[in-house]
């Protein structure tokens, strides 16, 4: 099709990650600054990272914002399927982001669809889909936006992920009467293949109970739901005690693992309070979300300092926390909600793990943390965390390492924040939030550039990047390394994001601080997916 031969390659951003923008300003940002237009990969880029659909933000409504993504999306699906493909797998996997690849997946593929363009569609819903209650979450959005039919392509999609996805364990977890699209409706309407006897088995057990028939347990292949049949039968006044036989014993970890229990099932089954007892049985299988959100109730219901330290070398494993794919600022949120001490030290030890992608830098680092009102406003409508905290999580711990980093926060004004040397990561965040609302409540990244930078090597600024002053990248010397890290990812860009030492990367994890490495050393940096 001619409109698609005739394209504006600039528009695309085909150099790789760094934001490339408008040569001149040609908009404005939504505080009436001078701002640049980004490339279409690169405005996606960042709005991925940081939209939760369907939520609003201090400077867009929920409507215009996911309009906004859904417009992207089906610009680059025309353009460029397998860097779509590949960024929403990045996205999901690497990024920490659920809602947004989902969707990006599927409105690209009926933009591919609508248009006529073939290939590449199936891999495209498969790469979203990376745990076992999003091939339902996918085909209820599918549904509710674009009707009852699904095409091929994306039936296969789905298929492919249930091949992966559904286990005995994500059965029992997430396979609930409170879901829409149960496992036995995913498979009704996208037939996958079993890939062994014990899958085939489960997918019967799964129409089983959706057509509310006797379900279907064998000893083998199915020897987990076994197991929890055999836990429900139980008469509920005999299983507190059975509990605390089991625990007395020493087996009640194994037996509820077996049994594929969670912390929620548990205390269903107990029809009750979840005492000592029953975390202590439970915590061993419980995994580092779940403990770290349950941190209050573990002290209140008198959990042992022996247990309370196993879940504390858990959290200072660098390797579990990695795999837990939880973001920086919900070790700070674990940290506020936790009613004692003893859970300190570990959760910044986890912090630290959690952002262990951010660099060491020989030189002098300027490090600039927005405080003003946008960045108080929180990160979702079910959340207390707003990006001021989430922003001071990656300032302050990049101040931290390197020793000599200059901390300020800005917003009207700016302040200076030295750090107390070996001090824990998120106690200095708690201190830096207190000073939130010290220079004001408005944005002027270049006025406050200009008031903190002395002759450093680089500068970092953590921001939604809505400045309402000019003048941000001739703030410092052109040879000076600029890096926005963009933690609102609206359309204007404050400043000339792909020219010279001028870099904008963004989101709530510390995925593209990996890229940091490869622009200090002059190394062409692919996208983050590229490394």
């Amino acid at each position: 099709m001619a409109k698609f031969n005739i394209v504006d390659n600039r528009r695309f951003g085909l150099a790789g990650p760094i934001a490339t923008v408008s040569a001149t300003p040609d908009t404005r940002t939504h505080l009436g600054a001078p701002a640049f237009t980004r490339d279409v990969k690169s405005d996606l880029f960042l709005l991925g990272l940081t939209n939760v659909v369907g939520e609003e933000t201090y400077h867009e409504r929920a409507k215009a914002r996911d309009g906004r993504f859904a417009s992207l999306v089906r610009d680059v699906a025309l353009f460029d399927a397998p860097w779509l493909t590949d960024f929403t797998r990045w996205l999901r996997t690497e990024g920490f982001m659920r809602s947004s690849p989902l969707v990006a997946a599927a409105d690209a593929v009926k933009a591919r669809l609508d248009s006529g363009l073939h290939g590449g569609n199936r891999q495209l819903i498969d790469a979203a889909l990376h745990r076992a209650d999003e091939p339902g979450e996918l085909i209820a959005y599918w549904r509710s936006r674009y009707g009852r039919a699904i095409p091929k392509p994306v039936k296969r999609g789905v298929a492919d992920a249930v091949r992966r996805l559904y286990n005995e364990r994500s059965a029992l977890k997430y396979d609930t009467d409170t879901r829409a699209y149960r496992f036995g409706d995913v498979i009704e309407i996208v037939h996958p293949k079993p890939k062994a006897r014990w899958q085939s088995a489960l997918f019967e057990h799964a129409l089983a109970r959706r057509r509310n028939r006797a379900e279907l347990f064998r000893q083998d292949p199915l020897p987990t739901l076994l197991r929890r049949r055999e836990l429900a039968d139980m008469p509920a006044a005999e299983r507190r005690a059975w509990l605390e036989d089991v625990a007395r014993s020493g087996r009640a970890p194994e037996r509820l693992k077996a049994a594929g229990m969670t912390w929620e099932a548990l205390s269903g089954w107990l029809n009750g309070p979840m005492d000592a007892t029953a975390w202590e049985a439970l915590i061993p299988s419980m995994g580092l979300m779940a403990l770290a959100r349950n941190l209050r109730n573990f002290d209140e219901a008198g959990v042992s300092d022996a247990v309370a330290a196993q879940v504390a070398a858990r959290f200072a494993d660098p390797d579990e926390v990695a795999r837990s794919r939880m973001f920086p600022y919900r070790w700070l949120a674990a940290y506020e909600n936790a009613p004692s001490l003893r859970w300190g030290h570990a959760l910044d030890q986890a912090l630290r793990a959690s952002l262990a992608a951010l660099p060491e830098l020989e030189g002098r680092s300027l490090v600039l943390v927005d405080t003003s009102a946008s960045m108080q406003d929180p990160m979702s409508s079910k959340s207390k965390m707003n990006r001021v905290r989430a922003a001071a999580v990656f300032g302050v711990a990049l101040a931290a390492r390197n020793g000599r980093a200059d901390l300020h926060g800005f917003a009207s004004g700016v302040f200076h924040h030295p750090l107390r040397t070996g001090g824990s990561v998120i106690e200095e965040v708690t201190r830096f939030c207190r000073r939130v609302g010290e220079v004001g409540h408005g944005t002027e990244i270049a006025g406050s550039l200009r008031r903190a930078y002395a002759g450093h090597d680089r500068v970092f600024i953590f921001s939604d990047m809505q400045t309402m002053d000019s003048g941000v990248t001739s703030a410092v010397p052109q040879r000076v390394k600029l890096y926005g890290f963009n933690l609102g990812g609206y359309a204007p860009a404050a400043f000339d994001a792909g020219t010279r030492n001028r870099v904008e990367l963004g989101g709530l994890s510390d995925a593209t601080f990996r890229l940091i490495p490869l622009l200090e050393r002059g190394t062409g940096a692919g996208w983050p997916w590229q490394q």
